[in-house]
């Protein structure tokens, strides 16, 4: 055993590339000489291998001098760069929660106020998520064509502008457009967690996804106490004005924000995205991988009809569904509890040849003891997200 660790000292080592080619480098003066490392090691012990057991570093070929983002990524671990991340990611999706959120405290207000309609109301509400619809897919174009810290950015003025202009609304047509402008923004939110999940390794990208969550409900009750605070005092105006505040919290913020070292190497500047990992190396106390950043071959990035292919065509449906349903339920309950707290309903026939139901709601503007209750229905999402990650 001792004659074989002794040969095996002696042997070269050489470097291969992913392709299988040797690695060759070239000499600045004159010949291009293969790179020979022979392994001098002299503190071996002789100890035999069971089946399976994994090859000694010291003998270990190192076959592989490139690696690709997801490699790195994974070298580096979570760490302290990731809990950064997690809390400003948090604070967009926080933001966009608030603003989510004050629907339900908005309504009943203008509801009283303007004297609305019951019509009017529903069309007040609706405009934010029929923004959110038409821009959800536009954000993601734009952050595939500009950047993942781009698109995010935008999103985020965006909502913050115009859910800042909405205080100052004089009328119901201004305050349904500017509110539909700010669900136009919301869509854009998602980005958020598409940025963070290219910065987690494998093995803790789906509790890490499920955690951020947590911002949400914390945004939601954020926005509740906000509002027992700020409406018997100021009103609805310096309510809508005071929810853009973690929005414009962010935005200064964002210069930390490093862009996605995957968007960066899938378009050619594998300069930025080295420095991106190396920075993320730094703030983590972890080692670099050695060797050469590379992209992986990809022909195609993708395109909207591939969700239709033969080979995705039930799991997108069967997603559309269960995000439709989530969604259905969830906005359903946030937005009818206020809308319950309207005592004073009433049902009857209208009069004239033509009998129909009709039911109106009166109305009432919310107290302290509506809001805490509102308070606690939202306060009810933490039990379910403990449930959900233990």
């Amino acid at each position: 055993m001792d004659d074989d660790l002794f040969q095996l000292r002696q042997l070269p080592i050489i470097r291969f590339r992913r392709t299988g080619e040797s690695t060759r480098s070239e000499d600045e003066g004159e010949n291009r000489e293969q790179v020979v490392q022979t392994a001098e090691q002299t503190d071996l012990e002789s100890a035999p291998l069971a089946d399976g057991a994994p090859v000694p570093r010291e003998f270990a070929n190192p076959t592989d001098d490139t690696f690709m983002v997801e490699d790195a990524v994974e070298a580096i671990g979570f760490g302290t760069f990731q809990w950064k991340l997690s809390i400003l990611t948090g604070l967009s999706w926080m933001a966009d929660a608030m603003e989510m959120m004050i629907l339900s405290i908005l309504a009943p207000q203008l509801h009283c106020e303007w004297r609305l309609l019951s019509l009017e109301v529903a069309l007040l509400t609706s405009a934010v998520f029929i923004g959110m619809m038409i821009s959800s897919s536009l954000w993601g174009n734009i952050s595939d064509r500009y950047g993942r810290k781009t698109g995010l950015k935008l999103s985020v003025l965006w909502t913050m502008f115009y859910g800042l202009m909405s205080a100052f609304a004089p009328i119901y047509g201004w305050i349904l457009v500017l509110r539909a402008l700010v669900g136009f923004g919301i869509g854009g939110a998602p980005q958020s967690v598409t940025l963070y999940a290219e910065f987690l390794p494998m093995k803790s990208r789906a509790t890490c996804i499920l955690l951020i969550e947590i911002f949400w409900a914390v945004g939601t009750v954020f926005e509740v106490l906000l509002a027992i605070l700020v409406m018997p005092t100021l009103g609805w105006r310096w309510l809508l004005g005071l929810s853009t505040i973690p929005l414009f919290i962010f935005a200064i913020l964002c210069f930390w924000l490093p862009e996605s070292a995957r968007y960066d190497v899938l378009t050619g500047n594998q300069e930025k995205a080295l420095a991106t990992l190396k920075r993320i190396a730094t703030e983590n106390g972890a080692p670099m991988p050695l060797g050469k950043l590379v992209v992986a071959r990809q022909e195609d990035r993708g395109k909207i009809q591939d969700l239709f292919s033969s080979h995705f065509r039930w799991t997108t449906v069967l997603l559309w569904f269960i995000w439709f349903a989530n969604a259905f339920s969830y906005y359903g309950l946030v937005l009818l509890t206020t809308e319950l707290f309207q005592e004073g309903g009433a049902c009857g026939m209208s009069k004239g040849n033509k009998k129909e139901l009709r039911c109106s709601l009166e109305c009432k503007y919310l107290n302290s003891d509506d809001y805490k209750d509102l308070l606690w229905t939202t306060l009810s999402e933490f039990p379910g997200m403990y449930k959900f990650n233990v």
